[in-house]
């Protein structure tokens, strides 16, 4: 079963922070290193102005699962022979770097840049990770 995509845009005075909650693998990273954006329990948890745009832009850029973009950031994917890698995270998912062409039971399909991949079972968004495998306590 395959989670609907979600997509909320937060506008700021420099950047524009897009974040696709069906690719969030819960890292952490934006929060625990840009908390002043990235607000953790709070409501909305995003403000775009709480930090210089070029650090928010390169806190985004350091988000594994491509979950969080900006607006101005490349939109255009390609996919090229070659330009595909895979590592695989102890205990956790299968993070690809380069863009894969998903064809989807319901007959859609899509072009994913970075995608993070459930090794686990357990994610609700299969083939894409959720998460869960921390929560699963997932070993492998």
């Amino acid at each position: 079963m395959r989670v609907k995509p979600t997509k909320k845009e937060y506008a700021g005075q420099e950047v524009t922070i897009i974040w696709q909650a069906h690719k969030c693998i819960h890292s952490e990273r934006c929060w625990r290193n840009l908390p002043e954006v990235f607000r953790y329990g709070k409501r909305p948890w995003v403000d775009p102005d709480g930090a210089e745009g070029e650090k928010t832009r390169q806190q985004i850029e350091q988000c594994p699962s491509g979950a969080l973009t900006y607006v101005g950031q490349e939109k255009g994917l390609s996919m090229e022979d070659g330009d595909l890698k895979a590592k695989v995270i102890p205990n956790g998912p299968i993070m690809v770097q380069g863009s894969i062409k998903f064809s989807h039971a319901d007959g859609s399909s899509s072009i994913e840049k970075n995608p993070v991949l459930c090794r686990c079972g357990g994610s609700a968004n299969k083939p894409f990770c959720d998460g869960t495998h921390k929560r699963i306590g997932f070993e492998g």
